[in-house]
């Protein structure tokens, strides 16, 4: 079967022909959620989500206007984003481990052998303020924005741009010197 005529066939809400359209793209779909929620099994749940949506949504989709492909891909990427933005997902970033970022430096010696350069790496951060170090795993590690940043840590976004700013010199400097 055409993919014209199976996309046509899910419209009229024929089961087979949505399972068929889940093999297909499921798993790129799942993956695209994923590198934004950077969570596997979240990752599962809203895709499953996107599926469902596209389901109760199909006579929504209009060839002339694109693929179908792009068409689950923006309702999927809207929906990482929605989830990187709601509250359930702000509170499950600030209980992570920080040793997500710092812990390089923790590390013993003979785990650097795995690494391109992890004792460089780590001379570097070393050099850091905590609060550099902080700033720099929200931003650049769990995606959080500016205005997230300056929540969390309670300053106003102008000082966590400065921050960034200077911590981001202060790692190049680093670099240099290294």
């Amino acid at each position: 079967m055409r993919l014209e005529e199976l996309i046509s066939q899910f419209q009229k809400k024929d089961k087979k022909a949505f399972g068929k359209l889940y093999e297909m793209y499921a798993v790129n779909i799942c993956g695209v959620i994923n590198t934004i929620v950077r969570n596997e099994a979240r990752a599962e749940e809203i895709c499953h989500d996107v599926f469902i949506k596209v389901w109760d949504n199909a006579d929504r989709y209009d060839p002339s206007k694109g693929r179908f492909f792009t068409w689950i891909l923006n309702i999927a990427r809207n929906a990482a984003i929605d989830e990187l933005r709601s509250k359930s997902h702000k509170r499950e970033k600030l209980n992570l481990s920080t040793d997500f970022f710092v812990g390089i430096l923790e590390r013993p010696e003979e785990d650097d052998k795995r690494d391109f350069d992890s004792t460089r790496l780590k001379k570097m951060l070393g050099k850091l303020k905590k609060k550099c170090i902080e700033l720099i795993e929200m931003l650049y590690f769990r995606g959080y924005t500016q205005q997230d940043a300056s929540e969390v840590l309670q300053i106003p976004v102008g000082t966590v741009k400065t921050r960034n700013r200077n911590c981001i010199s202060q790692l190049r400097k680093n670099m240099s010197a290294s």
